[in-house]
């Protein structure tokens, strides 16, 4: 009966044990938390400060974050006309892809960055309004103009959830988002939310450059053009062109902003009618053909072959 009364003791003094480890650890995990919640709140309080030495070494963090793939912008819903290229056969493989890349950034640069330049020096909303309506009257075609438009306000009602130490950027999407007034399109709005957190001019406009490559690229990994590491090594090869575009084109005014590259915008272009009917048409027309002389880009016309009757048919 003894024996059984020390077992008792001895399982009474375990349980009473793992009560305590459990109450302990209870009190450890509440502790972290607190930590935790300190801890966001000194980043919170850093952040107000904005032009302190803990908001300028946070901001960085800010770049990367409106770089990241993660961002719900739907970047990765536009090709850049490559799904047209590949439809209508202007690239038919890995190895028409890198010139067509290179011909996207060179596009982006002469016409879209001096939107995003022009929208960063001068952040608010009447300077914003009047690029975005002249940027909406210079994309020619129907399928680049939704495009830039649903990235745009995708991009504002990211921004105004996710920086909160610029209160504007909500401001702004109550007052706009919805109302018809504005077009909300993705050069002007990038580079005015750049402006608005403080980035540098240089900084800003390599970022935009850089989210169009990752994109075309991540385009051409869902056709089946390019496996994931094979995108990893083109990406890698177009950053030399990407900093060349980007010292070309940087820095230039709206009225300077210009398309050198009008074959990729009629093909981008067929996205929206039947691509099969159209490209008898496309292929009887004259059309500009891009060639590359040094780093400069040359349009020179091109008489294409006239379509047999069986294509027509």
């Amino acid at each position: 009966m003894m024996f059984f009364q020390v077992s008792n003791v001895f399982a009474l003094t375990r349980d009473g044990d793992e009560r305590l480890e459990r109450r302990s650890a209870l009190q450890t995990l509440t502790a972290r938390e607190s930590d935790a919640i300190d801890f966001f709140m000194e980043c919170d309080m850093d952040t107000d400060k904005g032009n302190d030495a803990a908001g300028r070494e946070l901001l960085q963090w800010s770049q990367w974050q409106l770089m990241d793939s993660v961002l719900p912008t739907g970047g990765f819903a536009h090709s850049y006309g490559l799904e047209a290229a590949v439809q209508t056969q202007f690239v038919t493989s890995p190895l028409d892809l890198k010139p067509y890349i290179v011909q996207v950034l060179e596009n982006t640069g002469s016409l879209l960055l001096p939107f995003v330049y022009c929208a960063y020096i001068s952040p608010d909303i009447a300077n914003w309004s009047k690029l975005d309506k002249l940027l909406e009257a210079t994309l020619t075609n129907e399928v680049s103009r939704k495009a830039s438009a649903s990235q745009g306000s995708a991009l504002l009602r990211v921004a105004a959830s996710v920086y909160l130490e610029v209160p504007s950027l909500k401001r702004m999407r109550d007052a706009y988002l919805g109302s018809g007034t504005a077009y909300f399109h993705h050069a002007p709005i990038f580079g005015l939310i750049c402006g608005l957190l403080g980035f540098d001019s240089n900084t800003c406009q390599k970022m935009y450059l850089f989210t169009t490559m990752r994109d075309v690229i991540s385009a051409a990994t869902r056709l089946n053009l390019i496996g994931p590491l094979g995108a990893s090594v083109l990406q890698h090869q177009l950053a030399p062109v990407a900093e060349r575009i980007t010292k070309k084109w940087m820095d230039h005014p709206v009225e300077e902003a210009c398309q050198v590259a009008p074959l990729l915008d009629t093909v981008q272009g067929l996205l929206g009618h039947n691509n099969v009917a159209c490209l008898p048409k496309l292929r009887f027309s004259s059309l500009f053909a891009l060639a590359r002389d040094g780093d400069e880009l040359l349009l020179r016309r091109s008489a294409l072959q006239k379509p047999t009757a069986r294509e027509i048919e």
